[in-house]
């Protein structure tokens, strides 16, 4: 598995202005709704319901929300740099400003798995992180996320 196989180049954005988790879902849901074609209350409520769960921000400015969508049937990923972090009760309690959103069938399991520990080594990388927050083109930060490195175990 990897990255562009997830995801496409036009889900990948940069976003000014975020003050709240829920308008940030609602954003995301739109782009997944323009590029995989999912209906956007449904994304976010997803999110909503996942989030609902514990934070999923994982610390050093990255959160990694996701969602387990009925009609979806394959993984499909949304990523976001914010112009300006914004608070994101991550664990570190550091505001996030790399958000990458994975939505995944209902009964995908191991592949759901498999998909976020391929986005959560690749966002644990502090040279990925580095060259992300370096960059504000959305082409430049899907080349990024989706160059080829090595694979290393979970």
């Amino acid at each position: 598995m990897d990255i562009a196989k997830i995801l496409k180049p036009e889900a990948v954005r940069v976003l000014a202005g975020m003050t709240s988790k829920k308008r940030l879902f609602q954003d995301l849901g739109e782009v997944a709704a323009a590029v995989y074609g999912l209906t956007p209350g449904v994304a976010v409520d997803g999110l909503l319901e996942r989030e609902s769960l514990g934070p999923t921000g994982v610390g050093h400015g990255i959160a990694l929300p996701h969602a387990r969508l009925e009609g979806l049937d394959r993984i499909v990923g949304v990523f976001v740099r914010l112009e300006k972090p914004m608070d994101f009760d991550s664990v570190d309690r550091q505001p996030v400003d790399l958000i990458f959103t994975l939505f995944a069938p209902k009964d995908s399991g191991v592949e759901h798995l498999k998909a976020l520990a391929l986005i959560s080594r690749t966002m644990r990388d502090p040279g990925v992180c580095a060259k992300l927050r370096a960059n504000a083109q959305a082409s430049t930060l899907y080349a990024i996320l989706t160059e080829n490195r090595p694979q290393a175990a979970a």
